[in-house]
């Protein structure tokens, strides 16, 4: 007779670099991949595991969450010790507890907080290249600043939404419109700046086409009245080009729980 299915909560720290983004692939590394590999080795079992969304190929993640179901009865203690022994450095699970069935890592997340991190200093430090986009231009704090105000809030971001972020022939759902409940700059130490986002949801690539137009802006190269006009323009041939990836980290995801 077999064990009652079981629903495990994970929350999941990550160093992106080296790594095919979150979602399995059939030949490249990805993170999913790694957590199934090493949780159905464990567990004797085919484990699918259920991100909260899926990050690009170099993206960093401080808190992402996952669910997934096993019949194993392996202690939830035992479980996360044995996983981190077994997984690579560069992944490390912070959290592994038994959640009641209904939980769903990804249908129930109301929302997510970003962090992009620009290092603005002459040198970049080498181990801090991993993390952060070296801009050594002057940069316009008052305009980059301008732009996070003008995107707070609830916009259609069709003009920051890369190609397959989600089925456009649908008639149904909010399409490109989302909210962001807060946009800052943070000057967490001399030489670095971090844009910080929240909100309920991001499109492909959303952040990092925002970022991607914002130091156009902060460069002085494009006017915070110019990145309006292009938010209104709902057209993603207007914005700039994308923000590399490793410079981007998912700090945390919201439930309503």
């Amino acid at each position: 007779m077999s064990q009652p299915t079981r629903t495990i909560k994970l929350i999941i720290s990550f160093d992106g670099t080296g790594f095919c983004g979150w979602q399995k692939q059939r030949i490249d590394k990805t993170i999913q991949g790694e957590l199934e590999q090493c949780l159905s080795t464990m567990t004797t079992e085919a484990i699918c595991v259920h991100g909260a969304g899926r990050t690009d190929a170099g993206v960093h993640a401080l808190a992402m969450v996952a669910h997934f179901s096993c019949n194993s009865q392996i202690p939830c203690a035992v479980m996360q010790r044995g996983a981190n022994s077994m997984l690579p450095g560069a992944i490390r699970i912070l959290q592994l507890r038994e959640v009641d069935d209904t939980f769903h890592a990804r249908y129930l997340a109301t929302g997510k907080k970003y962090h992009y991190s620009i290092y603005t200093g002459k040198i970049q430090p080498p181990f801090n290249r991993l993390t952060s986009l070296h801009v050594t231009q002057h940069l316009n704090f008052p305009q980059i600043i301008q732009c996070l105000d003008i995107v707070t809030g609830t916009h259609d971001f069709s003009s920051f939404e890369n190609s397959g972020s989600r089925d456009k022939t649908l008639t149904t759902g909010r399409g490109a419109v989302r909210t962001i409940h807060s946009a800052t700059l943070i000057h967490p130490e001399k030489d670095q700046i971090i844009v910080a986002f929240t909100g309920d949801g991001f499109l492909k690539n959303m952040v990092r086409n925002l970022v991607g137009t914002i130091i156009e802006v902060g460069k002085e190269r494009l006017s915070a009245t110019a990145f309006k006009e292009i938010l209104e323009m709902r057209d993603r041939t207007k914005a700039r080009e994308t923000a590399p990836a490793h410079g981007l980290t998912l700090i945390e995801v919201y439930y309503d729980l």
